[in-house]
């Protein structure tokens, strides 16, 4: 059950990431970058 609300959560993000991706200026691999230290940040903290 966890992992399916896990996989729910993580499309459901992966969505609006995407969305704001498309509409946010610059680049998106910086975008993309700076999105995934954050992540690697939050999951850190989270231990």
């Amino acid at each position: 059950m966890t992992y399916q609300t896990t996989l729910g959560w993580s499309l459901v993000t992966s969505g609006i990431v995407t969305l704001l991706l498309w509409v946010l200026p610059g680049s998106d691999l910086l975008w993309g970058l700076a999105l995934l230290v954050l992540g690697g940040l939050v999951l850190y903290i989270r231990q």
